[in-house]
């Protein structure tokens, strides 16, 4: 989807806000070079001030975009893309973050367990006075997990840094039955409408 934008890409200073490995990975299997860095935005934001999801991630995701350009650019590393990303696990009105401690995630899991739910990723794209919002929301389904093998699979210590407390792309993956939606918006970032944000921003330069 971006080889026509590719070349003008290339010669961006793109720079993810984030210290996932995950969403390095993603970026950089599409073709673009990113420099990681991650938010020291403390992600303190009261959800329940927020109309909806997609809001409370959009922002979350600004303000890790807004708080890593300013520091480069106090730094003398002036990026000409910033992108950022926030996912959030929901189960009817509830919000699932990264879990604190084991206990929490056995918590997260169990009550996941043989349900569905929703994955909600928001992703800001700023290039310079320009910023795109949007947010992505796919459904995901559990197979029925007992006791023994959410310990096994807590005692990996995958769940500790992932939203809901797995990880799809890894031995997560292995209790998920369907899923109904964007695959990559439970990784943790959507790259169809990544791609389109990027195209559209820079398609006006291809015949310049």
């Amino acid at each position: 989807m971006l080889q026509p934008v590719m070349h003008i890409l290339k010669q961006k200073n793109i720079v993810l806000a984030s210290g996932s490995p995950r969403r390095k990975e993603l970026v950089e299997n599409i073709g673009l070079k990113v420099q990681l860095c991650s938010s020291l935005f403390e992600e303190n934001l009261d959800p329940h001030s927020f109309k909806s999801f997609s809001e409370f991630v959009e922002e979350t995701a600004l303000q890790k975009v807004l708080e890593v350009e300013n520091r480069l650019i106090c730094e003398g590393n002036v990026p000409d893309i910033v992108i950022g990303a926030d996912t959030m696990v929901t189960l009817g009105k509830e919000m699932f973050g990264k879990p604190t401690s084991e206990h929490e995630a056995f918590e997260m899991l169990s009550r996941l367990s043989g349900r569905g739910h929703t994955v909600y990723t928001g992703v800001v794209v700023k290039s310079l006075d320009q910023i795109v919002k949007f947010t992505e929301k796919t459904n995901v389904f559990f197979g029925k997990m007992d006791e023994e093998q959410i310990r096994g699979y807590i005692a990996t210590g995958e769940p500790m840094d992932k939203a809901g407390g797995y990880g799809i792309q890894g031995v997560g993956g292995s209790f998920v039955e369907r899923v109904d939606g964007d695959y990559f918006t439970v990784v943790g970032l959507p790259l169809f409408r990544l791609c389109s944000v990027l195209y559209d921003m820079y398609k006006h330069e291809i015949l310049l």
